[in-house]
């Protein structure tokens, strides 16, 4: 019993599932399915999130109309952890080797979600991404230095900033005037 409720869990997760409207059937997948079509012999280095990534890829709907592709032109450059590509794809490219090829299904919420990309990507699109990594660089320590730790500090020294202008402006605004103090002193000395 326990085994094929798993099975179920997986098949319903996993998988698409099909949900009728207005009697079309529309695939949809709740999460990212990543398959490995091509993957070198040897693998020493897989991409990690502040790693670069060149590689050449083609976006499909699940109808296979193709949406963009890079192969007619230069590989695109990925910096993982940077948000250039959609979620999904992101994902897909973590733990992957130069060389490798993947196809990768998107669900829409992991892609252009509701709004989709007009006319292009229709509202609510899973997508087939087939990627093959072209090189792969990964992050050096200053990299991961100026990535993971400045972004810390500057969250930590903008609010000593305003804090420090907010005291000068307060200072300034509570503090006597030379000149006015002057003329009260000269005034309780006459009388």
């Amino acid at each position: 019993m326990q085994i094929r409720t798993g099975i179920a869990l997986v098949f319903l997760v996993a998988f698409a599932f099909v949900a009728a409207e207005d009697g079309d059937s529309k695939e949809s997948i709740e999460q990212l399915v990543v398959e490995t079509l091509v993957k070198p012999e040897t693998c020493t280095i897989t991409s990690e999130m502040g790693d670069t990534l060149q590689i050449h890829y083609t976006g499909r709907l699940m109808d296979g109309k193709v949406i963009d592709t890079s192969l007619s032109r230069e590989p695109l450059v990925v910096e993982l952890g940077k948000r250039s590509v959609i979620t999904g794809l992101e994902q897909a490219l973590v733990g992957l080797c130069e060389g490798q090829k993947i196809k990768a299904t998107i669900p829409a919420h992991l892609a252009y979600g509701k709004r989709g990309f007009p006319p292009t990507i229709p509202a609510d699109s899973t997508l087939e991404f087939e990627v093959e990594v072209i090189s792969l660089s990964q992050q050096t320590p200053w990299q991961k230095i100026v990535n993971d730790v400045l972004p810390l500090l500057c969250l930590a020294l903008v609010p000593t900033l305003l804090g420090l202008v907010g005291l000068y402006l307060y200072n300034k605004a509570h503090a006597q005037p030379q000149g006015k103090k002057k003329n009260k002193d000269k005034k309780s000395k006459k009388k």
